[in-house]
């Protein structure tokens, strides 16, 4: 079992365990919606502080089952980035030649295992989504100190920006973007979904899942260690939105 699994399944015990309880305890009432928008923030094992974003359509099928299309947008990293100071106080990623953007196309089903009261307890979903994936494979730049009249951006080469200590910090944001090339591939994930909130009409939630992405080629995110074509990972979404 790999650590993202481990993670997911630790978390969703600890929480499952928890709200199973609340749930239980809170009568059914008229809380039925037929349509809801969500938009969330995702923080997952492959990525930064912020690993990316989330917009979400749903609709009702049945009582307990809704379908939705999802749509993601992430910045996945290789887990062995590691950031360092430069001389200049700012930090780069020594080693990176590449980011890796992920656009996420997603259908999925949800089902409502237990449903909240009016104005008071949780909801508890679990729901599973596939798609296309499409990645864009963005330069990674660095500014180079070639002597004291010469510094150049330029993309990062393990063959000519050897020093560490010459590198005196990232290029400037996009920058190179315009050179990018694109992987397709696709995606899956399952994940269960607690939501709070006092209104039928708005929600609030967290959304904890494991996702699985390859792509047709393998991704060259660092040339001086492995890269790979498939990634996993486990991720928190905390999301906000509205119903109908």
């Amino acid at each position: 079992m790999t650590k993202e699994m481990k993670y997911f399944l630790f978390l969703a015990l600890l929480l499952g365990s928890s709200f199973n309880l609340l749930a239980q305890e809170e009568e059914s009432g008229d809380y039925d919606y037929d349509k809801e928008v969500l938009f969330g923030i995702n923080k997952n094992t492959n990525g930064g502080l912020i690993g990316g974003v989330s917009f979400k359509i749903g609709s009702r099928i049945d009582d307990n089952l809704f379908q939705f299309f999802n749509l993601e947008l992430a910045n996945v990293k290789n887990p062995k980035e590691v950031r360092y100071p430069s001389n200049l106080g700012n930090t780069y990623i020594f080693g990176k030649s590449n980011y890796l953007y992920a656009i996420r196309p997603q259908y999925g089903r949800e089902i409502i295992a237990f449903k909240k009261a009016p104005h008071q307890g949780v909801q508890i979903s679990f729901l599973a989504a596939i798609g296309p994936s499409i990645g864009l494979i963005a330069p990674y730049y660095v500014e180079y100190y070639y002597s004291q009249s010469d510094t150049r951006r330029q993309q990062y080469d393990p063959s000519i920006h050897q020093s560490k200590w010459d590198i005196l910090g990232p290029g400037r944001l996009f920058e190179g973007i315009g050179d990018s090339e694109i992987a397709f591939g696709g995606n899956a994930k399952a994940a269960i979904t607690f939501e709070f909130g006092f209104f039928k009409s708005n929600v609030t939630g967290l959304e904890l899942g494991y996702q699985f992405e390859g792509f047709t080629k393998e991704i060259p995110l660092m040339p001086t260690t492995e890269n790979r074509q498939t990634f996993q990972s486990a991720y928190v979404t905390l999301f906000y939105g509205f119903r109908r």
